[in-house]
């Protein structure tokens, strides 16, 4: 009886060590198949590591490039800055030749209309002349003086004057407030040098004489006249813009907007267009005051 329960004992022993040898060994499969797939995790970070590594050199090798790009356009942007720098000196120096050039123009033009205005006799019969005739052709009775007109009077002093002189001294006259002068002196250039570049301006400048002297209608006709007669002036929006004025000042709203808005779509790059925009801003709050 003894010896059977000893041989039960050792039967369950052996089990039971069995058992625990089959789960340490399975328990060092486990292990052993953990260090396994650690190893492969390991092995593929650091393949990705290393791919990462020469991506990161790929990209400093890409912004070292972008930096000498950087530094080239930094570069040709100071050069750049530096050469716009110059660029108004040279502008000033080529404005200043073609108004050099276009004053030399405009004295050759005058000098022209002088030479064609002034016709002096043929000096063959001036030789012929004796001094009798000479003296009786510079002797006039109160009579032929009288018969002159007044206008010749007026004109013969312009005649021995450059038009640069004639049109200064008119212009000094306007700024003087000798607007009468002024006026005079800008009549007398547009009929002698009719065909000289200035006479739009001088046509325009006798409407300013009479827009200054508060004589807003006759401006108004002088306005006309160079509006008509100078298009192509370079006081053509400035003539508008004055006209509509006048027109306000004689109290003529809707003639004056209705100039205002000709000019406007006419000449819309103009200087004066501002100014004429303002106005009809001003005037279409006074109506919504009213």
């Amino acid at each position: 009886m003894l010896q059977r329960s000893l041989s039960i004992l050792l039967i369950v022993l052996l089990l039971v060590c069995s058992a625990r040898a089959e789960k340490s060994k399975k328990a060092y499969e486990l292990i052993y198949q953990d260090v396994q797939i650690l190893k492969q995790q390991i092995l593929q970070l650091t393949e990705r590591i290393k791919t990462n590594t020469q991506d990161i050199e790929t990209i400093k090798k890409q912004l070292g490039e972008i930096l000498t790009q950087l530094r080239l356009f930094q570069r040709e942007q100071a050069s750049i800055k530096e050469d716009l720098k110059t660029v108004p000196t040279q502008y000033q120096i080529l404005l200043e030749k073609l108004e050099e050039m276009s004053l030399q123009l405009i004295k050759i033009v005058e000098e022209l209309l002088v030479l064609r205005s002034t016709s002096l006799p043929p000096p063959s019969s001036q030789e012929e002349k004796s001094e009798e005739e000479q003296a009786a052709s510079e002797v006039q009775t109160d009579e032929e003086q009288k018969k002159e007109p007044t206008e010749e009077k007026t004109l013969a002093p312009a005649i021995s004057l450059s038009p640069q002189e004639v049109y200064n001294m008119a212009y000094s006259d306007y700024l003087k407030g000798n607007f009468q002068l002024a006026i005079d002196g800008f009549e007398i250039y547009k009929e002698q040098f009719s065909e000289s570049p200035l006479a739009d301006n001088a046509q325009y400048w006798i409407g300013e004489c009479y827009f200054s002297q508060g004589k807003f209608e006759e401006a108004i006709e002088e306005f006309n006249n160079s509006i008509l007669n100078y298009p192509n002036s370079d006081k053509i929006s400035a003539a508008y813009l004055k006209k509509g004025l006048s027109l306000l000042e004689l109290g003529k709203k809707e003639e004056a907007l209705s100039v205002f808005k000709l000019m406007i779509s006419k000449y819309p790059l103009a200087e004066e267009t501002k100014l004429a925009q303002q106005k009809i801003k001003d005037l279409v709050q006074e109506d919504e005051r009213y």
